[in-house]
């Protein structure tokens, strides 16, 4: 059965709506890319790690792994306290380079290879559980909803959505790289990055 266009554009609008909304929740995936901007290193490759692993985790998601974990409520607990788990130990060590001068990453700093980057990149993108309920679960129990014929309408949408914001996000770091050199610039990301950390694994904890 054919889909009335409008109402493919409407769940598009409503998939890109959402998507923009829940990616500024994974902090830790954002610290990232905007590390690697303003210190002007493999920021593309970041960005397309980002940006494929988001398409991925919401197609997932959209088309019956979302469903399948809201089912299960020990999944759910699982990704919950996991999920809390890693944000708060993030948090500690984002809050201790901030604590210290000089103890975080700089732009001045020592470069970081490909390999090694992507493998940072990788590492905050699937073994993060707190992607797994934004992208899978939250977005993707959403997208699941959808009629059969206008789910990878909702899925496009949130995907150029992420596509949008990390290109944004880590490409606009490299643009504003010269004014962010300071020690203290890291020190405030840091600082932000702790209580954004901190307050989503609390959240996790107090809000199931």
């Amino acid at each position: 059965m054919h889909t009335p266009p409008a109402t493919a554009a409407a769940v598009f609008a409503q998939g890109w709506a959402m998507g923009a909304g829940l990616i500024l929740a994974i902090g830790a995936q954002n610290a990232l890319v905007l590390r690697q901007g303003l210190r002007r290193e493999h920021v593309g490759a970041v960005v397309a790690v980002c940006t494929l692993s988001d398409w991925l985790l919401i197609a997932l998601g959209v088309f019956g792994l979302g469903a399948l974990i809201q089912a299960r409520p020990w999944l759910l607990d699982a990704f919950r306290f996991g999920g809390a788990a890693f944000l708060l130990g993030y948090a500690l060590l984002a809050a201790r380079r901030a604590w210290r001068p000089m103890a975080g990453l700089q732009a001045a700093g020592s470069a970081s290879s490909l390999g090694a980057t992507l493998s940072a990149t990788l590492a905050l993108t699937y073994l993060n559980p707190h992607v797994y309920l934004d992208t899978v679960v939250l977005l993707g129990g959403l997208g699941a909803r959808q009629p059969a014929g206008l789910r990878a309408a909702f899925a496009a949408g949130a995907g150029l959505a992420s596509a949008m914001w990390f290109g944004l996000l880590g490409f606009g770091a490299v643009a504003a790289a010269p004014w962010l050199q300071g020690g203290n610039t890291w020190r405030v990301i840091d600082a932000l990055v702790a209580l954004l950390m901190g307050g989503l694994g609390l959240q996790l904890l107090l809000q199931p």
